[in-house]
C-alpha cells in the first residue's frame, strides 16, 4: 500500500510541476528542452527559499508536458467547447489555462489513468491557487472534456 500512496504522491506532484512548468514557458517563453532541465535540475524534488518541493515523476511530468506542448491546438478546442458563450481560453488567467490545459492532456492521452483521478487531481492543483467557486469550475471543465473523449 506504501507503494501505492507514494507513487500518487509523486504524480500528484508531477501535475503540479506541470502546470507550474507551462506558465511559465507561456510567461517568459521558455524552449521546451531548457524548461524541463531547468524543473529536472533545480525544481522537482528540490528544496527552494525554505519550501521543499515533492518528489515528482519525472517520466509522467515530462509526458504532461511535451504533451501539452505538442497537443496545444486540440487541447485548447476541447476546452474552448466547454467555456460558456462569449468566452474565450485569453480570458482565462495564466494559471487556470495551463491547469485545464495539463487535465485535458491526461484526459485525451491517457486512458491509463482513471477519469475520476484525473479530475480529482486537477481540482486539488486548482485548489492550490484559487478559492472553491474556480475548483467547480475546473471540475465541470474537466467532467465535460472527460464524455466527449472517454465513452
Amino acid at each position: 500500500m506504501a507503494k501505492i500512496n507514494e507513487r500518487a504522491r509523486s504524480r500528484s506532484a508531477a501535475r503540479l510541476a506541470a502546470a507550474q512548468a507551462l506558465y511559465q514557458q507561456e510567461m517568459e517563453g521558455t524552449p521546451l528542452a531548457a524548461l524541463l532541465d531547468e524543473f529536472h535540475q533545480h525544481r522537482l524534488g528540490a528544496t527552494i527559499e525554505d519550501v521543499e518541493y515533492a518528489a515528482a515523476e519525472v517520466a509522467f511530468f515530462d509526458d504532461l508536458v511535451k504533451g501539452v506542448d505538442a497537443r496545444r491546438a486540440e487541447i485548447d478546442t476541447a476546452i474552448g467547447a466547454r467555456l460558456a458563450s462569449g468566452w474565450t481560453l485569453e480570458r482565462l488567467d495564466r494559471p487556470m489555462r495551463q491547469i485545464l490545459r495539463v487535465g485535458a492532456y491526461e484526459l485525451i492521452a491517457r486512458p491509463d489513468v482513471p477519469t475520476a483521478t484525473v479530475i480529482s487531481e486537477y481540482v486539488d492543483v486548482a485548489d492550490a491557487f484559487y478559492d472553491k467557486k474556480e475548483k467547480g469550475f475546473v471540475n465541470g471543465v474537466l467532467d465535460g472534456i472527460a464524455k466527449a473523449v472517454r465513452a
